[in-house]
C-alpha cells in the first residue's frame, strides 16, 4: 500500500459561512480549527495547508457559559516595564468582538509559518455583512 501526500494544486479549498450568534466560543472554535487544518478532509496532510477558507458572521453575538463573561480575561502586553493589559471577556466583546473568536481559534491551530498561513484563511466580522459575496460560501452547520 502506498500512502498518498495530497499538495496545495491537488487540493480544493471551499469557502464556508459560520453565523456565531448565540454559539458557544470554545465549540465552534474547535470546529473552525479543524476546517482550517484540514482534517476533515480524507486527504489531510499534515505538513501542507489542505484548509478551507472560513468566514464568521455576527462575532458580536458569542456566547460563553458559566460565569466566563465576568471572570475570564484577554491579556496584551505594551512591550514597557508594567505594561501588561487585563480586559474581562464583556468589555472586550462590546470592544472589538472580532478579536474573541480569533484569538480563541489561533490558539488551536499549529505554531509556526503553517499555522500562520492557516490563520490567514479566517474571516471574522462583527455584524452581518461581509464582502466575501463573490466567493459563494456555503452554510457550515
Amino acid at each position: 500500500m502506498k500512502t498518498i501526500m495530497s499538495t496545495k494544486k491537488q487540493t480544493i479549498s471551499k469557502w464556508l459561512l459560520v453565523d456565531a450568534s448565540n454559539q458557544i466560543l470554545g465549540r465552534m472554535a474547535c470546529e473552525i480549527a479543524k476546517r482550517l487544518r484540514g482534517k476533515h478532509k480524507a486527504s489531510y496532510t499534515p505538513h501542507e495547508n489542505v484548509g478551507d477558507y472560513i468566514i464568521v458572521i455576527n462575532a458580536s453575538e458569542v456566547k460563553v457559559t458559566g460565569n466566563k463573561a465576568k471572570d475570564k480575561m484577554y491579556y496584551r502586553h505594551s512591550g514597557y516595564m508594567g505594561g501588561l493589559k487585563a480586559e474581562p471577556f464583556e468589555k472586550l466583546q462590546q470592544r472589538k468582538s472580532e478579536a474573541i473568536i480569533e484569538q480563541a481559534v489561533k490558539g488551536m491551530l499549529p505554531k509556526g509559518p503553517l499555522g500562520r498561513e492557516m490563520f490567514s484563511r479566517l474571516k471574522v466580522y462583527p455584524g452581518k455583512t461581509h464582502p466575501h459575496i463573490a466567493q459563494n460560501p456555503e452554510e457550515l452547520r
